[in-house]
This record gives structure tokens, sequence and C-alpha cells, in this order.
């Protein structure tokens, strides 16, 4: 079993498309750890602020079947893939850590860049594993957390309750 993580990301009609991706996520592999919900301002272009998560969890699927799993789901839930890469999304769902692997090679890149370098990203990841190493530059996500610039984004942790 790989132990994976997934980051969730909403700004249109964002409590419901967090949880319909929660939902889905759920359907598609049983038992998940969330972590806490936090809004962040859009990056990249001007929108509406965006509620973030991460999700892990274990599954039998190889990291590429991972892959197009979360590209269905985000398909399900409206995304529209002919906006540009910085737009607003109904759903937006990123394959950031498949155990240890490092790929980059038919469009998945894993580690994220996104953990090193967005607060939305590393934060939750952080509330999850803050003891798992990340696989490139080998420091705890604690160690990255604590290390972080926590003036580059704000963040603000939103009271969100799953069934």
């Amino acid at each position: 079993m790989a132990r994976i993580y997934i980051s969730l990301g909403s700004n249109i009609n964002r409590e419901a498309n967090t949880r319909a991706g929660v939902d889905a996520l759920r359907q598609q592999y049983g038992s998940l750890l969330l972590s806490s919900v936090y809004e962040s301002e859009a990056v990249g272009f001007d929108g509406d602020s965006f509620y973030n998560m991460v999700i892990a969890l274990e599954t039998d699927d190889d990291v590429f079947a991972v892959a197009s799993t979360l590209r269905a789901i985000e398909e399900a839930n409206g995304r529209d893939r002919s906006s540009p890469k910085f737009s607003s999304r109904t759903l937006d769902l990123d394959l950031l850590l498949y155990d240890d692997r490092v790929i980059n090679e038919q469009g998945l890149q894993l580690p994220r860049d996104e953990i090193l370098s967005r607060a939305f990203v590393l934060l939750p990841i952080f509330e999850l594993a803050p003891n798992l190493q990340h696989p490139e530059v080998h420091k705890s996500y604690a160690e990255l957390w604590r290390d972080f610039d926590k003036s580059k984004e704000v963040l603000e942790a939103v009271p969100f309750k799953f069934d």
C-alpha cells in the first residue's frame, strides 16, 4: 500500500465543492485523513479566495492510476480545463506525494513544487505528517514549516466539519 497526499482547492462554490471532492475521494479510496481547511487568496490571478486542504490516504493503485482518478473527479465536479492555468476552479486535486517517489514524467511531478513554495500546501501537510521527510530536500515537514517565510501568504483556518 502506498501512502499518498493530495491537495484539494476550490474557489467556486467552495464549501460544496470541497465537500464533493472529499466525498468522491472517500468513495474511491475509503478511509481518509483530513487536514484543516484553510482560506487563502488566489495566487497568480485576481479571483475569489480559495479553500485549501490536504488529504492523506493509502491505496494499492499505481501513481498514474491515482493521477487519472483525480482528474476524473475534477471533471465530474465541473473542472474547466480550457481556462488558463491560473484561474478560478470548481475543484483542483493535485497529487503531492506518493510514498517517497520522485517522478517527473508524463505530466506528473512528484513531489509537487508547491509543497515548498505555498503555505496553503505545506501547512496542511505539516499538520498531517510533521515527522515525514520530503523525498528531495530530506527535511521533515515540521522543519520545513518552521523555516517557511510565513509573511508570504495569509492563511485563515476555516471552521469546517465533514460528515
